[in-house]
């Protein structure tokens, strides 16, 4: 199980550390509905990664991943494609970047988070985590990882959930920074969303070239 934990880790370091999530957050607690709001992202934001891990481990252990040739075969080519999927939006992403003096296109949805209520919020942490293209990938290459590891169902559910926690450290860190944290909280995280605009797109590249490289050599090795 140990050796399944250290397999996950850089697929929740990469979930975790997604800018766009982050810099959501933080819009987020400086509402007026920051108690509320807050939390209820982080909550939507465990619900959603929960739900996408656990539905493509079941897939794959179902089909046997860790014992059936064919199967490990099916879901190495599947990791392949989810691969070259995070290279092509590694690629794009890094097409996309503002020029020097520009200022970086943020979603639309950002304008209206102010308006949020706590079921938006709850709604807006699933959407970010399980229906976000890369940490759908992401998450689903951990997954898959997780049930070619051939751990026992109770172990393979704590593995998940030590995913899970680890890929929301960052979104549960600045709830509670902003909850806790006092006068000095806001300043800070204003700082970190601006840093996060402006270098979104080299960050998202790197994130999403490197584990595009992992997943592709992961399938390859399970052909």
């Amino acid at each position: 199980m140990v050796d399944a934990i250290g397999e996950v880790l850089p697929w929740a370091v990469a979930v975790a550390i997604s800018p766009i999530p982050i810099i959501a957050v933080i819009l987020m607690l400086f509402t007026p509905k920051a108690n509320t709001n807050g939390p209820a992202f982080l909550v939507g934001w465990v619900v959603g990664l929960s739900l996408v891990a656990g539905i493509i481990y079941s897939l794959a252990d179902g089909a046997d991943a860790a014992t059936d040739p064919d199967a490990a075969s099916g879901v190495g080519w599947g990791k392949v494609v989810l691969g070259l999927l995070l290279l092509f939006l590694a690629l794009k992403q890094w097409r996309g970047r503002p020029g020097p003096g520009e200022t970086p296109t943020m979603p639309d949805w950002m304008d209206g988070i102010d308006d949020f209520t706590p079921v938006k919020s709850l709604g807006l942490g699933v959407a970010l985590s399980a229906a976000n293209p890369k940490n759908l990938i992401i998450t689903a290459g951990a997954a898959a990882s997780i049930a070619e590891s051939g751990l026992s169902s109770g172990d393979a559910a704590v593995v998940i959930a030590v995913f899970v926690v680890l890929a929301s450290l960052s979104v549960a860190g600045l709830v509670a920074y902003r909850l806790f944290g006092g006068d000095g909280a806001r300043e800070s995280l204003d700082r970190l969303r601006a840093w996060l605009g402006i270098h979104n797109a080299a960050v998202m590249t790197a994130i999403l070239a490197v584990i595009g490289a992992k997943l592709i050599g992961d399938g390859l090795g399970g052909i």
